[in-house]
């Protein structure tokens, strides 16, 4: 169980740096921090910054978690749950970060097709 929550918790703070490396530039763009004039390579260098730090958490998660590192989840099992992750990570970045977007029912929808997906991915 103890490796079942590393995994999960290396993988959310993944996540966490890798919806910013990936969308935060957006809000900063909004905030005026950074213009639309900002060279792309300046943006693209803060993203990478923020990309290797969820490579700093995302490569443990996988090898704590992998079945054959003694964790408890083969690959699959692995990548679907980080791909819940990466969704609710994103859906909480939406909506605390960038107060005009908003969830639709049928992106409540799509959420529990995810959890479908966890609970078929864990079916033995």
């Amino acid at each position: 169980m103890t490796r079942i929550l590393i995994t999960v918790g290396l993988l959310i703070v993944s996540n966490v740096f890798m919806t910013f490396a990936w969308y935060g530039h957006l809000k900063l763009q909004q905030l005026k921090i950074i213009t639309s004039n900002t060279p792309l390579i300046s943006v693209i260098l803060i993203s990478w910054g923020l990309a290797f730090m969820e490579y700093c958490f995302q490569v443990p998660a996988n090898r704590i978690g992998f079945d054959s590192n003694g964790g408890p989840m083969n690959l699959v099992q692995l990548k679907v749950t980080q791909e819940v992750i990466s969704l609710i990570v994103f859906s909480l970045f939406v909506i605390l970060v960038f107060n005009k977007e908003s969830l639709h029912w049928n992106h409540f929808a799509a959420f529990v097709c995810l959890i479908m997906a966890v609970f078929f991915a864990f079916i033995k």
